[in-house]
């Protein structure tokens, strides 16, 4: 059985349970409770705190994790070494997720003249990630005094309590709604899941199996499978704009003139590449979501 660590609420667990679904992990995130089974998967789920997740998977506690990168730098790659038994090299990255991604940000009130990274050189700073500030702080050589906050770190210049703020940023809203502006880009963090280095065999083989699901909803995402009508005497020439796997596949239709072409198209260049197949003749397209793909 193979237990990974999931944030007990938040964005990052309502994308992590989205993507145990997607591979057909089913577990039930109803009840809430702390260590919860798959019910078709060796799988436990134990829901933590997102900031004693990197933690739990160090010390062995849980096999793997899914953390924020921000977390995972904060609490063991620039953290101060504690003689708590826990050692930051016995947790690894074992892959990029690509979801709940956001950026770790200096910002200062909208009014205040910023003239560089140096502003800061004897400033008060709010944050809930001192280590990772310390270091960036320690790599421009500035000297700023800062004060460690749970909670709403965005109030704090509003309030006197720091002349500027060290926090995570989305969409930057709710630095507008405090009246601050970002002013350095720290970091950018997305979901890590991460995994500790002394699993056994038998468990390294469930986690193998689980980023095979993992690896084919991602390839997933973003493709449509499509299925038209096209004219034999264009066939060469509709099939040189498809940027197919490998090659599209052709099936012979009734009338000998024109055969079913299938492919997959991402949807970046989807409305383009539809665009040119309609003017050469292409008919009948047919475009349908995909849910796995196994390369």
């Amino acid at each position: 059985m193979l237990r990974i660590a999931v944030q007990s609420k938040g964005r990052l667990f309502e994308d992590t349970m989205n993507l145990l679904s997607e591979a057909d992990i089913k577990v039930s995130a109803t009840k809430r409770t702390l260590l919860v089974k798959s019910s078709n998967f060796p799988l436990e789920v134990l829901y933590l705190r997102d900031d004693d997740i990197p933690q739990s998977v160090a010390s062995g506690v849980a096999d793997i994790g899914v953390v924020g990168e921000n977390e995972f730098v904060e609490r063991l790659q620039v953290s101060e070494p504690e003689d708590s038994g826990i050692h930051a090299e016995d947790a690894e990255i074992i892959s990029r997720l690509g979801f709940s991604r956001c950026r770790l940000s200096l910002a200062i009130p909208k009014e205040v003249n910023y003239t560089g990274v140096e502003w800061f050189e004897g400033k008060k700073i709010a944050t809930s990630y001192p280590n990772i500030l310390r270091h960036f702080m320690e790599q421009k050589g500035i000297k700023a005094e800062i004060h460690v906050i749970t909670g709403s770190v965005e109030i704090s210049p509003g309030i006197g309590l720091a002349d500027g703020i060290f926090d995570i940023v989305s969409s930057g809203s709710t630095l507008v709604s405090n009246n601050l502006r970002e002013v350095e880009v720290v970091m950018q963090s997305e979901a890590l899941l991460i995994g500790h280095k002394g699993m056994d065999a038998e468990k390294r083989d469930i986690l193998e199996q689980m980023l095979f699901r993992f690896k084919a909803v991602k390839d997933a995402e973003d493709k449509k499978y499509v299925r038209m009508n096209v004219p034999k005497a264009r066939l060469e020439e509709i099939i040189s704009v498809l940027p197919g796997l490998k090659s599209p596949t052709i099936i012979p239709l009734a009338d000998d003139e024109w055969c079913s072409v299938h492919t997959v198209l991402d949807q970046k260049r989807f409305w383009e590449i539809i665009g040119k197949l309609k003017e050469m003749g292409a008919q009948g397209i047919l475009v349908t979501p995909i849910e796995k793909m196994i390369l």
